[in-house]
């Protein structure tokens, strides 16, 4: 089974429901079957690498909302995230672009580090409070889970992986996806947001269960099996 999950490095619910798929694959008995693929998605594609905002005074412009309320709507998600045994600071989240940090896990995958990679990027700007739009923060990202800090600075000073990035995120819009988190499973079934744990079971189940081969059985008769003989 192939899930393929579009997110974003910073769209809380996007760690929030990685989480909670990782909950359901711990208890899925078939979890060493099952290949997880991470999709680009950004949020803001325009958005500046540098923002001067707190992450509040940026959620109330794009949301006409008063600062108080961006701020008791973060809290709302920060509880949130606790249930999984997250910590989010909002107090000091660095407002930024994310196509660097993209186009850096596209490199990643190449040598067999996008999982590793992307646990990180997500670690590092909501619990860690990160600039994940800063090189320097990002070549130190990129080394702590093995990447090569030479290969790491020549993808960031280089637009590569840009073409990738682009057209993970044609294909979300092929496929209709237009928030995030977004799961994909066997080209099949789509999860849209953080679910609760048990929604991914049940979506891991199902697609399983559609995917093993069955055998119709069209008639019976006298048979054996390893105990006895039914004649």
């Amino acid at each position: 089974m192939k899930i393929e999950v579009w997110s974003d490095y910073v769209c809380p619910f996007c760690y929030i429901g990685k989480r909670r798929l990782e909950e359901a694959l711990e208890q899925f008995p078939h979890a060493d079957n099952v290949e997880v693929e991470f999709k680009s998605f950004e949020l803001d594609p325009n958005a500046p690498t540098t923002d001067s905002r707190s992450i509040y005074e940026a959620l109330a412009k794009k949301y006409s909302m008063p600062l108080e309320q961006a701020k008791g709507t973060t809290a709302q998600v920060a509880a949130q995230a606790r249930t999984v045994g997250l910590e989010y600071d909002f107090d000091n989240m660095v407002v930024t672009g994310t196509l660097d940090s993209h186009r850096l896990t596209h490199y990643a995958k190449t040598v067999g580090k996008e999982k590793e990679l992307s646990e990180a990027l997500l670690k590092a700007y909501f619990v860690d409070a990160k600039h994940i739009g800063d090189h320097d923060v990002l070549v130190e990202i990129a080394t702590s889970v093995g990447l090569d800090a030479d290969a790491v600075k020549d993808v960031l000073a280089s637009d590569v992986y840009t073409e990738d990035v682009r057209a993970e995120e044609k294909r979300a819009s092929d496929l209709g996806i237009t928030g995030v988190p977004f799961f994909v499973f066997d080209n099949k079934y789509g999860v849209s947001g953080a679910q609760p744990t048990e929604a991914f079971t049940q979506v891991l189940e199902k697609t399983w269960a559609e995917s093993a081969p069955t055998l119709q059985v069209l008639s019976g008769g006298a048979t054996c099996t390893d105990d006895n003989c039914d004649i």
